[in-house]
């Protein structure tokens, strides 16, 4: 297996604000009118986005919810597991993306819109590179880092995911 910094230089990726590295690989040149658009858009969006995402082991990626799906692809390194919070019940579910169906893990999932989400190598993990598929396309407007005590107030049955998933 090749090392993080091998993608890392390869795809010139850069430092993600959630945590991890990532590269933008895809922006519709297209757009679809706000008009078009759910009321939770602010403005026009680009029919898609794609992205490269590696998180090293010791990385994770905060908590946060952005504005539209987004679909998340298994590529190499070790499994991710990307834990999912819903606002309407609470619920809470933990994807794991990776090469081995036998142990739960699949090539690709879903996060639906507006929900809370965080991700991390699953312990012992060098690291994971992963993709990202938005749809309507990612824009930083539609994007919300969580804030631990808040979250913590509307879920602490979640505590432990809210605590180690938040900076």
């Amino acid at each position: 297996m090749k090392p993080a910094s091998y993608w890392v230089e390869k795809y010139q990726m850069q430092a993600h604000p959630e945590g991890g590295y990532f590269a933008e690989t895809y922006r519709s040149a297209e757009q679809i009118p706000q008009s078009a658009l759910p009321d939770r858009f602010s403005g026009a969006r680009t029919f898609s986005t794609g992205i490269y995402f590696l998180l090293e082991g010791h990385h994770f990626s905060a908590l946060h919810r952005i504005q539209s799906d987004e679909l998340w692809h298994f590529y190499t390194g070790d499994p991710l597991e990307v834990y999912v919070i819903y606002p309407e019940d609470g619920r809470l579910d933990v994807i794991r993306l990776g090469s081995d169906p036998e142990r739960g893990e699949v090539f690709q999932a879903a996060v639906p819109a507006g929900t809370w989400f965080g991700s991390r190598p699953v312990g012992g993990s060098t690291y994971s590179l992963v993709g990202c598929t938005v749809a309507p396309g990612f824009h930083f407007a539609d994007f919300e880092l969580a804030d631990r005590e808040e979250l913590l107030a509307q879920y602490p049955q979640h505590r432990e995911v809210i605590q180690s998933l938040t900076r």
